[in-house]
């Protein structure tokens, strides 16, 4: 398998407030993490400036401009009670649009088989105009109408296995039955959304969501893959899987109650990869998502990253 490796200097510049678990020394442990011998043979690029058009795929004019406006030249402003904006907000935040856009034009021209993003801020909770939840714009989804507009992609799925229920995905997908959405998820937990029977637009069954509950981890989320998530997707077919990848249903994790380890995120990472290969020539795009425990972050991201390089 070859692998790229997408970031950029400006993700650890979006500051928060002091205490905040979504802090610039997640990308640094990141980063920290991927400088292992085993890595140093896979290519890395500086992620590209996100584009405005890209973005209004999924998000309206107005969300845009609010988020520019209300960046501010110093300190900190408050978009609600856990999202906060600094001076390098704005464009670490278009930086991950960019670097998101990037890897699906890497692995959909076939210069690789699959990228991961080390990004921040998140995105899965940015809904179609709401900014919330440590996140301001919708990466995996801006990616996904992305590969549908430049490449023809008839249908994409984002399958999700952060902690957290991606309310903004499935927001921007319900009504879409050419995007599949699929999250395993701690429930109940914020943002409280995620029900079983949340199955999309006239129950389309482009949404499927399978959520956990505290203490579950690694039978549980392995089973609700086996009996939920993968046939989903085998029978959708995607032309281009994106990942959500959120390790904070890691057990270490201080946000929530799974039991997850770094085998899990191994394990599903290979199993979404069985996919890419049977339906889509293996094209995987990788996004990161939550994962608030360094040490945890750290050791899943270099087994997904190990798995996405070797299979």
């Amino acid at each position: 398998m070859s692998t790229v490796y997408i970031t950029h200097p400006s993700f650890v510049k979006h500051l928060t407030p002091e205490g905040h678990p979504e802090r610039p020394d997640r990308m640094r442990a990141v980063n920290m993490a991927l400088e292992n011998e085993k890595f140093h043979f896979m290519p890395r690029e500086e992620a590209q400036m996100g584009r405005r058009e890209d973005i209004l795929r999924c998000h309206p004019h107005a969300l845009v401009d609010m988020l520019e406006t209300l960046s501010p030249a110093e300190g900190l402003v408050s978009i609600d009670g856990d999202t906060a904006m600094s001076p390098g907000t704005f464009d670490a935040a278009m930086y991950a649009i960019g670097a998101s856009t990037q890897a699906v034009d890497e692995v959909m021209q076939g210069l690789v088989n699959n990228a991961f993003c080390g990004i921040r801020p998140p995105g899965h909770h940015a809904e179609k105009d709401r900014a919330m939840g440590f996140c301001f714009f919708n990466n995996a989804a801006v990616a996904a109408r992305y590969a549908q507009a430049k490449y023809d992609a008839e249908r994409v799925a984002v399958i999700d296995f952060d902690l957290h229920h991606g309310n903004g995905t499935q927001d921007i997908f319900w009504a879409d039955p050419s995007l599949m959405y699929c999250s395993t998820h701690q429930m109940p937990l914020y943002p409280g959304t995620g029900e079983w029977n949340d199955t999309g637009k006239d129950d389309e069954g482009n949404i499927v969501n399978a959520p956990l509950g505290e203490g579950d981890g690694s039978d549980h989320i392995r089973d609700a893959f086996n009996s939920r998530i993968l046939p989903s997707l085998y029978n959708f077919n995607p032309d281009l899987v994106i990942i959500s990848a959120g390790f904070d249903a890691h057990i270490r994790d201080p946000l929530g109650d799974l039991t997850c380890t770094e085998a899990d995120f191994s394990w599903m990472t290979g199993k979404l990869m069985d996919v890419a290969d049977k339906c889509c020539e293996n094209r995987v795009v990788s996004l990161l998502e939550g994962g608030y425990d360094l040490t945890a972050l750290a050791r899943s991201v270099a087994v997904h990253v190990d798995r996405l390089m070797h299979g």
